[in-house]
């Protein structure tokens, strides 16, 4: 899978990709709408690339203060764009990985 759009097409599908990270897994889960298993995947997880996924999880859940924690332990700003900018951007960030 290449692009973003190629990954919007298969959130179509049952299940994420076999061969995605647990970050674009994660990605597809919230592009589903299934936050709660977005998050319970990176949850416990704290590694920076991690650590940005579960940021952009808790700026979308509301959680500024946790979100802000996170963008600091990924060594990112917190964004000032939508968070549907933000989702295509990480999925790209990690489409390329």
């Amino acid at each position: 899978m290449e692009t973003i759009a190629d990954f919007k097409r298969s959130l179509t599908n049952e299940k994420p990709d076999v061969g995605f990270t647990v970050q674009l897994k994660a990605l597809w889960y919230d592009g589903k709408g299934n936050w709660d298993k977005a998050h319970g995947l990176i949850d416990q997880l704290n590694d920076s690339e991690s650590a940005h996924v579960h940021a952009y999880l808790h700026r979308k859940e509301g959680d500024q203060f946790n979100a802000g924690y996170w963008y600091r332990k990924a060594g990112q700003v917190f964004p000032e764009q939508s968070l549907e900018k933000e989702w295509e951007q990480l999925v790209f960030k990690f489409l390329k990985k």
